[in-house]
């Protein structure tokens, strides 16, 4: 029996190397994109073992329709797993970041993936007029969500919540036998390092942060460059919605030691100190 996901923001990076190692273990993939370019580039690569939908993962009523295309498809049976991959960063020192652009990222990468789980519970097995065993939640958070970086604390933040979402999303969807597991991976070879690169920080140019900022910006895209290919992340999304006994979290990050292990285990002042004397964020007289 075909086995089915849905895996949001999967028009590239993490998203679409999920559907990669997905359709090539023999499952169906419904990918939710948010461009019409995306459902034919995925469509052109995947043939028939995807079936893209086109949704914004803040627009509830989209997201609802998609949730109840998905049903029809599935003819009565449960979904197996839902990828909660849809995400955004902007950046910026927090001192001086817009909140609009804080609350963006907010809208996107947290309570996107409460809408889209809400949307999809039912389908995993909260529905009990389903046939099929309960399906599993796979929350892609980021290194980020435990050792959050200066500058990118809009993303950090949204990752951080997106841990205790899961954590609490687990514990009560346990009375339905769903399975809630969050991903936290390292550095990764998307374009959103060419995004990043394309960034205007014009609007800190006057800023006391102007000289870290770009020091960081430099750092930050030439160690992401160097970062674990999607289809890493892919295969740890499988082993998620498949190991018999799965993880609760799942750290995929290059150079597990150095950025990992270490920084986990340091005093979180001395690691302040280490980045301010990196980044020149040392107090000035």
């Amino acid at each position: 029996m075909t086995r089915d996901a849905m895996v949001t923001g999967a028009s590239t990076g993490i998203g679409r190397g999920g559907v990669k190692v997905l359709t090539g273990h023999g499952w169906r993939v419904f990918a939710g994109v948010r461009k019409p370019a995306d459902v034919d580039s995925l469509r052109q690569e995947f043939g028939d073992k995807v079936e893209p939908l086109l949704f914004d993962v803040t627009d509830a009523a989209a997201v609802g329709a998609a949730a109840e295309a998905v049903r029809a498809r599935l003819g009565g049976r449960t979904l197996q797993g839902l990828v909660n991959n849809a995400g955004m960063a902007i950046g910026g020192p927090l001192a001086h970041q817009p909140v609009e652009e804080i609350r963006r990222v907010f809208e996107v990468n947290v309570l996107g993936a409460v809408v889209v789980s809400q949307a999809f519970i039912p389908l995993l097995g909260a529905d009990r007029g389903l046939t099929g065993e309960p399906g599993r939640i796979v929350n892609i958070t980021s290194v980020g969500g435990k050792l959050a970086p200066p500058f990118v604390g809009d993303y950090a933040m949204s990752k951080h919540a997106l841990e205790a979402f899961s954590d609490s999303l687990r514990r009560e969807l346990m009375i339905y036998g769903i399975d809630v597991i969050a991903i936290g991976p390292g550095a990764v070879v998307t374009p959103i390092w060419d995004k990043a690169e394309q960034s205007d920080e014009s609007a800190y140019a006057k800023t006391d942060y102007a000289v870290a900022l770009k020091t960081f910006k430099d750092y930050f895209i030439a160690d992401g460059r160097k970062g674990l290919p999607p289809e890493r992340i892919g295969e740890a999304i499988y082993r998620a919605l498949t190991a018999p006994k799965p993880r609760a979290r799942y750290a995929v990050v290059p150079n597990r030691l150095v950025n990992w292990t270490i920084p986990r285990l340091l005093p979180k002042r001395l690691v302040d100190r280490l980045i301010a004397k990196q980044l020149g964020l040392t107090r000035r007289p």
